[in-house]
């Protein structure tokens, strides 16, 4: 098992915490009222990155840990399909846009070398 003591100290999930904020700010924008169907769905796909992570290290075992990994690192992959349509929808600005891509791609990338970490 990994050597954190809690899930809110991975990286991670903070950096899914924070995205969920953003995301939450973003679709409660005039723009995302016209779609509840895309604003609910990019936010449980953004909702899942952090509870997945947290779910698979209570768990308490690496095998467990890396399968809920993998779900969150689906759900980044979700998030930023989501965030092309919300873009070409124009819900979201060019530089909204550019910026959380940024974001969700530096969660999965994390999530990505937490696996292989945890598969060593």
């Amino acid at each position: 098992m990994s050597s954190f003591k809690s899930f809110e100290e991975i990286l991670s999930w903070q950096k899914a915490r924070e995205f969920n904020k953003i995301i939450y700010e973003i679709t409660n924008g005039t723009s995302f009222t016209k779609d509840i169907d895309l604003s609910r769905q990019i936010r449980r796909a953004s909702v899942s990155i952090s509870s997945n992570i947290a779910e698979g290290f209570e768990r308490n075992t690496d095998k467990e840990f890396v399968h809920f990994l993998h779900i969150a690192k689906a759900s980044a992959g979700e998030v930023r399909s989501q965030l092309y349509l919300a873009y070409d929808l124009e819900y979201i600005s060019h530089n909204e846009f550019e910026n959380l891509i940024f974001l969700i791609s530096e969660i999965s990338k994390l999530i990505s070398g937490f696996i292989k970490y945890l598969q060593k």
